[in-house]
C-alpha cells in the first residue's frame, strides 16, 4: 500500500517538473520566450545599420562639426600688384590691396573699379537723384571703395546714399525721421509707416509713376517700401 502511494507521488512529481519545463519553452504569456536558451535580446531587436553597410570610422566627420572653409580666394600680397606694363599710381594700389585673387590680373580688377566711376560720372549727368538712388539700392556695385579711392569727386554721392532707404522694410535704428521724396518709383509703387501697435501713420503709392514724398514721423517704428525703387532725403541735392 505505501510502495503504491509513493509509486502514485513520483507520477505527480514527474508530471509536474515537465509541465514546468513547457511553460519556461512556450510562448506562455510572451516573456517565456525572451528568457530562453538562445534567445536574442532587446538590445539585438533595435534598428541598427543594414548588414554589409560600412560602419562609421570613429573620429570620422560624424563625430562633430566639419572646420569650416573659407570661401574666398587667396588674395595676392599688396607688395607684389604690379601690372603688366607701367605701374599703378598709391590710390589704384589702396583700391586693389585685399581685392584682387590669385591668379587673377591686377589690372582687370582695376578696371571694374574704374568702370564703376565711368557709371557713376554718367548718371550724375542724367540725374543726380537717379545716382545717388542707383547707390543705395545696389545697383551701382562696389560704389564704396571706388568713390573712395579712385573717383573721389563722387563722394557727395556714397554721403547722401547712407541717409536714403531702398525698397524693403526698415525697423528701429534704421529709421531716420524727416522727409524723403522717392527716385524712379514704378506704377505698383506703395508704401506704409508704422508706429507703435502698428498704428499706420503714413501711407500711400504714386501709381502714375510720378515722384513723390513722405514724412518719417518721431514715433515710427517701421517704414515698408516696395516698387518705389529708392527714398532720398528731401531738401538735400548734395
Amino acid at each position: 500500500m505505501r510502495n503504491a502511494f509513493l509509486a502514485g507521488a513520483a507520477v505527480v512529481l514527474a508530471t509536474a517538473v515537465l509541465a514546468a519545463c513547457g511553460s519556461s519553452s512556450g510562448d506562455g504569456d510572451g516573456n517565456g520566450g525572451a528568457r530562453a536558451a538562445g534567445a536574442p535580446s532587446a538590445v539585438a531587436s533595435s534598428p541598427g545599420p543594414a548588414a554589409g553597410a560600412d560602419a562609421e570610422p570613429s573620429g570620422s566627420a560624424s563625430a562633430g562639426p566639419r572646420p569650416a572653409r573659407s570661401s574666398e580666394p587667396p588674395k595676392i600680397p599688396a607688395d607684389r600688384l604690379t601690372p603688366a606694363t607701367g605701374t599703378f599710381t598709391e590710390k589704384q594700389k589702396e583700391y586693389l590691396t585685399d581685392r584682387v585673387p590669385v591668379g587673377m590680373d591686377p589690372a582687370a580688377v582695376l578696371q571694374t573699379g574704374q568702370e564703376t566711376c565711368d557709371r557713376l560720372d554718367y548718371l550724375v549727368k542724367v540725374d543726380r537723384d537717379t545716382a545717388v538712388g542707383a547707390v543705395v539700392t545696389g545697383e551701382v556695385t562696389g560704389a564704396q571703395p571706388a568713390v573712395t579711392h579712385l573717383c573721389p569727386r563722387h563722394r557727395d554721392l556714397l554721403e547722401r546714399a547712407s541717409h536714403g532707404y531702398a525698397d524693403g522694410v526698415h525697423r528701429g535704428d534704421g529709421l531716420r525721421p524727416g522727409r524723403y521724396r522717392n527716385v524712379s518709383p514704378t506704377s505698383t509703387c506703395t508704401w506704409e509707416v508704422a508706429g507703435p501697435g502698428g498704428k499706420v501713420l503714413a501711407s500711400g503709392s504714386s501709381h502714375d509713376g510720378k515722384r513723390a514724398a513722405l514724412t518719417i514721423p518721431e514715433a515710427a517704428l517701421a517704414f515698408t517700401s516696395t516698387g518705389c525703387y529708392a527714398w532720398l532725403p528731401e531738401g538735400d541735392d548734395g
